[in-house]
């Protein structure tokens, strides 16, 4: 059986390819190797997506999902090792599948890279949190810390100020990463202190939420404890990307690079969402993307009947 579309990863981005790709009648495939809402499902409140004051992530990947079943979406399960490209249409190779298809969505997302410490699943949504956008202002008032020292860190670091009591930036050098006129607004920000040279070694906490951190500076090797309310955490996004590494649409750190049109350099190919080579991952910008790819997706179709 030959679909017109299949879309990989049912985040908001697969999601929104899918509810436009089936309005314009195509035959279409949700793929999910998990459960369908992606990221969402690890944030408690969303509370910057338009049309809700705020809404759970899981709640808002319900009613994203809800109306995919009455326009026909078929939401398969399964994990993608492998796509090729045979030009008119494309193989999709899962564990014990072949699915053939004219086209090919391509929307599994990027995984926050862990520090891989005690007590940072534990504490995951209970103060231990990879984004500061979406839950800097529950911790109004607290003294916070952000881990890393890059382009990232030091944005949210700022954007944390405006809540919090206090903000500190660790990092394992004794400088930052970050483009010069970030780390400039940094220093001149009274509410933000560094400590150089260290890692966080545990994460702590009690019935409830984080209390603190032990650090351990790298060069001395010394253990020292400190008291915060909420941390954030830094350290990189790894896109979900291995299994299109022989398709030749990533960059050198594995993000696709796709055009306005969410086109590949391969034809019949999009990426949308967070996997994609760009500058703001949201939900909003998410479904942007997908709107546009299920629209390419008909025209593509349209014009090589």
């Amino acid at each position: 059986m030959m679909y017109d579309t299949m879309i990989i990863g049912a985040g908001p981005a697969g999601m929104t390819a899918a509810l436009y790709a089936a309005r314009s009648n195509l035959k279409v495939a949700l793929l999910e190797r998990g459960i369908y809402g992606g990221q969402m499902n690890n944030t408690a409140e969303i509370e910057n997506y338009p049309g809700y004051a705020r809404i759970s992530g899981p709640e808002l990947a319900e009613k994203m999902f809800e109306p995919l079943e009455n326009l026909g979406v078929e939401h398969l399960f399964g994990q993608v090792e492998k796509i090729e490209d045979h030009g008119d249409y494309k193989k999709i190779i899962i564990e014990d599948e072949v699915f053939e298809t004219k086209t090919v969505i391509l929307a599994p997302g990027a995984n926050h890279r862990h520090l891989g410490v005690p007590g940072e699943e534990e504490y995951n949504s209970r103060g231990v949190s990879y984004c500061a956008v979406c839950d800097g202002a529950f911790f109004r008032d607290e003294d916070l810390l952000v881990v890393g020292g890059g382009d990232s860190a030091v944005e949210e670091a700022i954007f944390l100020t405006r809540f919090a009591k206090s903000v500190t930036i660790v990092h394992r050098r004794d400088q930052l990463r970050a483009q010069k006129v970030l780390q400039d607004r940094a220093f001149a920000n009274e509410k933000i202190s560094f400590v150089w040279d260290s890692v966080v070694e545990a994460i702590h906490g009690n019935e409830r939420k984080v209390t603190g951190v032990t650090f351990k500076n790298i060069k001395t090797g010394e253990t020292s404890q400190a008291d915060f309310g909420g941390i954030f955490i830094y350290v990189g996004l790894d896109p979900v990307s291995e299994f299109v590494a022989d398709l030749g649409i990533r960059d050198e750190s594995g993000w696709i690079v796709t055009d306005d049109h969410m086109k590949t350099s391969v034809a019949g190919i999009y990426a949308i969402g967070d996997v994609r080579q760009k500058d703001l991952r949201q939900i909003t910008t998410a479904v942007g993307d997908g709107a546009i790819a299920g629209q390419e997706a008909y025209k593509y179709i349209t014009e090589h009947e």
